[in-house]
């Protein structure tokens, strides 16, 4: 029968405890361990000092089964870790020819002169297994002691993932017995957590104690996701599917993708282009739609029309219109979602035009933004308060284009 094995985090740099760098391995290693069906029970970061570490590996082994180590294996002197961690297990620092040979190839490629302090790299702990760095000169390393396992693995992101994906994952599904967790993820956009919480309270109250339900909120949205373990697939899907019939309108898809994705597959699905023209967002909108590989199938292009010379020469909004209305009305989107589309030469044109922050002699329209989306036979127009700073307001303006972008063709075709 399988046990909750509990796993810990450590990441050791002054870097990220200054916030010079920001640790996005933490969160990458924690979705890879809940997907094993293993607890993330605790994240610990700590500086480049020897007393901390030493007193994060004593901590969290007396409470985690797992402890994962990342950073401090480089070639500098403040990389502390592989010294430190060969000294906590009894070790001896000897040199492993693979790794040698591996790194003096690495330089010979790259044809970089090599020093004794990328040689060391090579130097490891004689009772570590040794995990292999592809993408690097610093290998992993795999410790036991006292029947707790111990991972440590070098910051950088893309080697770390590389060890973790094609070494250490591999191990620890060997080593550890975990319960049977699987994951299914409904994404919703265009409402807040405390009214998607009070709108679905009755079903949350309804799960068995095997399934849970997170909400994951972003700008624009809520992620949510249900969690069994030990569970019949069945089952969670008649949950899952019940959850859905609840969500009417506000579901964008009932697996973990970003709305643009969501947007693309309907496009590509109706045969249908579009192409923006962007004021206040500056091109964000035309960006998130374009991240998508193969975006080109639908995507005709955008139009930055940031001043009113361009909405006016490019995009054929009358100066009238600008003069009688102002650049951030329901006119003017009107206008430039129409002259976007014809100009381009696409199914459906969106347009956004607002304030994102204090406009002097404007205070009143702090954050109003004007969204407009055309076709041959219909326009739609729709406004919003962005209540943030600059950077949330052009996220959420952007967040709330796309969801309406969807809502529209849902509408129309």
């Amino acid at each position: 029968m399988s046990t909750q094995i509990n796993a810990s985090i450590i990441t050791i740099g002054d870097e990220l405890l200054i916030g010079q760098t920001i640790d996005t391995n933490s969160a990458w290693i924690g979705q890879q361990l809940n997907a094993l069906g293993i607890w993330l029970k605790r994240r610990v970061a700590v500086g480049d000092s020897k007393a901390d570490i030493l007193q994060a590996l004593d901590q969290e082994a007396a409470q985690s089964d797992l402890i994962i180590i990342t950073g401090g294996l480089g070639p500098t002197a403040d990389d502390i870790t592989k010294p430190l961690l060969c000294n906590y297990f009894n070790g001896q620092l000897v040199e492993n020819q693979k790794v040698k040979n591996h790194v003096l190839q690495i330089f010979r490629k790259r044809n970089r002169p090599i020093i004794d302090a990328n040689i060391a790299q090579a130097m490891l702990p004689n009772v570590c297994d040794v995990l292999w760095n592809e993408m690097g000169t610093a290998p992993g390393m795999w410790f036991a002691k006292n029947n707790k396992i111990f991972i440590a693995l070098p910051g950088v992101p893309f080697e770390m993932k590389h060890i973790m994906t094609h070494e250490a994952l591999p191990k620890i599904k060997e080593r550890f017995t975990t319960p049977n967790v699987m994951h299914k993820t409904i994404c919703t956009a265009g409402i807040g957590e405390s009214f998607l919480a009070a709108s679905i309270q009755d079903f949350e109250t309804s799960l068995p104690a095997n399934i849970k339900l997170a909400y994951l909120p972003q700008l624009g949205g809520v992620k949510l996701r249900l969690t069994g373990r030990d569970v019949a697939a069945a089952t969670l899907e008649n949950y899952f599917q019940t959850l859905i019939t609840q969500l009417p309108h506000i579901v964008y898809a009932t697996e973990d993708m970003p709305i643009e994705k969501a947007i693309g597959k309907l496009l590509l699905e109706k045969k249908l282009t579009v192409s923006f023209a962007e004021s206040c967002t500056g091109g964000g909108i035309s960006a998130a739609i374009t991240s998508i590989t193969g975006s080109s199938g639908y995507c005709n292009g955008g139009i930055v029309s940031y001043t009113n010379d361009v909405k006016i020469n490019l995009l054929g909004v009358p100066a009238e219109t600008l003069k009688q209305f102002s650049e951030v009305s329901a006119q003017t989107v009107t206008a430039m979602a129409n002259g976007v589309r014809t100009k381009l030469k696409s199914t459906i044109g969106l347009s956004i035009s607002g304030y994102l922050e204090v406009v002097k002699g404007k205070e009143s329209e702090k954050g109003l933004i004007w969204i407009g989306i055309a076709n041959e036979q219909t326009t739609k127009t729709i406004s919003a308060i962005m209540p943030y700073d600059r950077e949330r307001n052009c996220e959420l303006a952007i967040a709330t284009a796309l969801n309406n972008l969807r809502i529209f063709i849902s509408e129309n075709y």
